[in-house]
């Protein structure tokens, strides 16, 4: 699921026959952004705060304390040093991808060593943190996340597709680490939120990668859409994760976590989300056609806005004990 903060622009006309030419200004606090992926940072922080919300309901407790703003604080600390030191170990990758090659460290404006200092700093002081001010059991899985994207999912990347099965791991952690940090401990209810976001992930990822697979490919990064021209093997993953992730959305009524609110509107969501995976299979076109592209962007718009609404609603329609 990575973008970056956008740096500002300035335009400047060199003759007036000429083009517009756009260049990029960057700053300090631009690249240290796109170091720690802040918005990708801001969606692991917001699915956290969903899991701790509805883990204070069941606890009867309010969900605006000081552990609240620690648990986010710490689990967006851990994520953003685990992005740095990814872009450390991927900086050659991206310097080969277009959409990565402006990044700071392989464009050469942050030094190697930075990111290794603000990667390790932003990881330890996260992870620890988090188990001094909410509990040991949440620093520690904090960190375990981390690790296994940094020490699994990032070197498979270049080995296999099923580098994107073992960082659904990592990637579905962040409510369930919510949760922890104000229950303690691992419940059924938080299981349902992790699998709602592992599921979520395969037609999320992989409609990034159907749109971006010529600076995969370029890369030498072994994604589902590079090694299977045809998609054929690509659209039958995302039917099947998408096929899952409608029931297991359902479940939150079952456990008493939400209302029958939540119950219609996840249904409607499930299979407006279905809708665009399948739109994408019916085409039966290949990844490196450019219409089958377009559906690809149109699927990843859908989950994006699908996984934010789904909380959101699960949240608004909560049950408290």
């Amino acid at each position: 699921m990575s973008s970056t903060a956008q740096p500002i622009m300035e335009q400047t006309v060199t003759a007036p026959a000429e083009p517009v030419t756009v260049l990029k200004k960057h700053t300090v606090a631009g690249d240290y952004a796109a170091l720690f992926k802040v918005r990708v940072t801001s969606l692991i922080v917001m699915t956290a705060w969903a899991g701790f919300y509805m883990g204070a309901a069941k606890s009867g407790v309010s969900s605006l304390s000081w552990t609240l703003a620690n648990a986010l604080w710490g689990i967006g600390l851990t994520s953003a040093g685990a992005a740095a030191l990814n872009e450390v170990l991927e900086r050659r990758l991206d310097a080969r991808m277009r959409r990565t090659k402006d990044r700071p460290l392989p464009s050469g404006r942050m030094d190697l060593a930075t990111g290794i200092i603000a990667g390790s700093v932003a990881l330890l002081v996260g992870s620890v943190s988090l188990a001094l001010t909410t509990n040991v059991l949440t620093g520690v899985l904090a960190f375990a996340t981390a690790a296994t994207y940094l020490g699994l999912y990032t070197p498979l990347k270049k080995v296999s597709p099923i580098s994107t099965f073992v960082g659904a791991f990592p990637g579905a952690m962040p409510p369930l680490l919510g949760w922890a940090a104000i229950r303690g401990r691992v419940e059924p209810e938080a299981i349902i939120l992790f699998l709602i976001v592992f599921f979520w992930q395969f037609p999320h990822f992989q409609a990034i990668a159907w749109m971006y697979r010529d600076d995969y490919e370029a890369a030498g990064v072994k994604m589902l859409p590079v090694v299977d021209n045809s998609g054929h093997s690509v659209v039958r993953q995302m039917i099947a994760y998408c096929a899952a992730l409608l029931p297991v959305s359902l479940m939150p009524p079952l456990l008493r976590m939400s209302g029958r609110v939540y119950l219609a509107g996840a249904l409607l969501l499930g299979i407006g989300f279905f809708y665009f995976v399948l739109r994408l299979a019916r085409t039966k076109l290949p990844t490196t056609s450019p219409d089958s592209r377009k559906l690809a962007r149109q699927l990843l718009q859908a989950s994006v806005l699908y996984l934010p609404l789904l909380f959101a609603l699960m949240m608004i329609n909560v049950v408290r004990s």
